[in-house]
């Protein structure tokens, strides 16, 4: 609940700190004193347009400051904490108004936005009043309060989860049946490549070894002839092999006659011997190298061609064929099974989509019964209010789909028998739609209610019974919110748990400025009494303001 309001600057205001309890506050004041002012500024701690004309003649800025206590798992806070905002427990809202019509907003002396800052109101206040355009008027807000009423949020957030679900799905279904048209409208290409490739079955490093084949052969093509006559001379018939080694077996015949003669020429001969033979051996295997078919080489030219024309025609290296091979099969392999992933998709989409409109509808008719019994508390509040011939009724329609089910649920009122019903902001006068105001958040107040309410001169025009009634109202709404209420009826202050009284003083020569007092036990007498006799209070209209407040006890 609002704890403490605290305004500089602001209109009339120059300096004001008010602290705040639970239960019914009332704020009384004669016209002009400054009642408005007290609002607009705690309307723009709320988040409401800033403007330069709230800063105080003279002042370069106005601020007002509003702490609110509140349970730790208040929405409030949860909305703040979303924000990365540092919360205890409480929150603190201040708003500066600069005299050129900037603000600036802070919530725990954070700086936020203004739409920030509406986001974490929205949950703490409800402004009421005969023109106000914030609380229940909003028909976006209606189906929210008939779940509250009804205590419906475990079956919303079942439906909820379902319809996220069926979107899920069908989001997964579009991109596969996009994937598969796509593959569909490629099927006679990859069908075809794929059995190009399937024939040519490239291997992934063949091309290098082609090209060194085909090299080696190019080669081995101009050299062997010369390989040929060399082998010839060295191993063939015209080889000095034979000879020399004859020279050596006569020299080792006479080496133990002269051994220090023959012994090295022996050995240099015996080395010339054996690098021959090693010089034949190499010849007769290079020539055994070179030899090929020349059929062979053409086979290797034409695989190679074959293979460099399929990676000019799919644009891929020559050893990217065998992986784009594998691309295609798999493509291939992705649409039949791709359109049994489909049909099944499809039937999981169908089952989603029947869980969906059962929770939906089950959660319809919750709302329909919910709603039958807030027109009954509704209606049974009308009377005392002087609306007796006046009618409320929760509308509901069928809307599309969507995460909050399939329900279009607006309030409606008919102010008179044999009037045509409508919508509750374009039926109600500014009296009637204030009563119709109090009525609902009297059925709604513990569901759907902000812990802050306030009600500004919603008994204007009425009086007497009518009056009563409406204090009894905000008392028992009292109960079990906060409520601040602005009134100019006697019947409605003398219910307050706390009175303030609005007035305007000299605050300095030619200047006045807006004064609040908290008042006692007999200045609250005196007040009402005020309220009752105007300008001269008599002492009858003091023995009236005290009846007032012994009955309203």
């Amino acid at each position: 609940m609002l704890v403490q309001l605290s305004i500089r600057n602001i209109v009339l205001i120059d300096q004001l700190d008010l602290t705040f309890g639970g239960g019914l506050t009332i704020l009384t004041g004669e016209t002009g004193a400054g009642k408005s002012i007290l609002l607009d500024a705690f309307s723009l701690t709320l988040g409401a347009r800033g403007d330069g004309a709230l800063v105080r003649e003279g002042a370069a800025q106005g601020q007002v400051t509003a702490a609110f206590d509140l349970s730790p798992d208040h929405p409030a806070l949860v909305t703040a904490n979303a924000q990365d905002i540092e919360t205890d427990g409480g929150l603190i809202l201040r708003r500066v108004q600069l005299a050129d019509g900037r603000t600036r907003a802070f919530v725990n002396d954070q700086r936020v936005t203004s739409q920030a800052l509406r986001a974490i109101t929205r949950e703490l206040v409800e402004i009421h009043g005969q023109h106000d355009d914030r609380a229940l008027v909003d028909a976006t807000t209606h189906r929210q309060l008939i779940d509250a009423f009804g205590g419906l949020d475990a079956q919303l957030s079942k439906v909820r989860a379902a319809h996220a679900e069926w979107r899920r799905l069908m989001a997964e279904r579009a991109r596969e049946q996009a994937r598969i048209e796509q593959a569909r409208a490629d099927a006679d290409y990859l069908r075809h490549a794929f059995a190009e490739l399937d024939k040519l079955k490239p291997e992934a490093d063949e091309e290098e070894a082609l090209a060194a084949r085909r090299t080696a052969m190019m080669q081995a093509e101009k050299v062997t002839a010369d390989l040929r006559d060399v082998f010839e001379a060295v191993a063939g018939d015209h080889s000095p092999m034979s000879s020399l080694s004859a020279a050596l077996r006569r020299l080792q015949r006479r080496q133990p006659q002269a051994p220090a003669l023959i012994e090295p020429a022996a050995l240099a001969l015996d080395g010339a011997l054996g690098a021959l033979d090693l010089a034949g051996q190499t010849l007769e295997q290079a020539l055994r190298d070179a030899d090929f078919d020349p059929r062979e080489l053409e086979q290797v030219e034409e695989r190679l061609f074959a293979l460099r024309a399929a990676s000019r025609k799919y644009s891929v290296p020559v050893a990217g064929l065998s992986q784009l091979a594998e691309t295609f099969a798999a493509r291939l392999g992705d649409l039949d099974a791709g359109e049994a992933k489909l049909r099944a998709l499809a039937a999981a989409v169908a089952a989603s989509e029947a869980d969906y409109f059962t929770a939906a509808k089950s959660l319809s008719e919750a709302r329909k019964s919910a709603a039958a019994e807030l027109d009954r508390t509704v209606n049974a509040e009308l009377a005392p209010l002087k609306l007796e011939g006046a009618r409320f009724s929760t509308a509901i329609a069928p809307e599309p789909a969507g995460p909050e089910g399939v329900d279009q649920i607006e309030f409606w009122v008919q102010t008179n028998p044999g009037t045509r019903p409508g919508p509750l902001m374009k039926i109600a006068s500014g009296g009637e739609l204030a009563r119709f105001m109090l009525a609902l958040k009297v059925a709604l107040a513990d569901r759907g209610s902000a812990p802050t309410l306030v009600f500004d001169e919603i008994d204007t025009g009425v009086g007497g019974a009518v009056a009563d009634a409406i204090g009894q109202r905000l008392s028992r709404l009292g109960k079990r919110v906060q409520v601040l209420a602005v009134t100019h009826a006697p019947q409605v202050a003398a219910r307050a748990e706390d009175h303030f009284r609005i007035a305007k003083d000299a605050a300095e020569p030619g200047r006045v400025a807006t004064r609040v007092l908290a008042l006692g036990k007999d200045a609250r007498r005196e007040e009402i009494a005020r309220m009752l006799a105007g300008a001269t209070i008599t002492d009858e209209a003091r023995a009236a303001a005290a009846r007032l407040l012994q009955g309203s006890r």
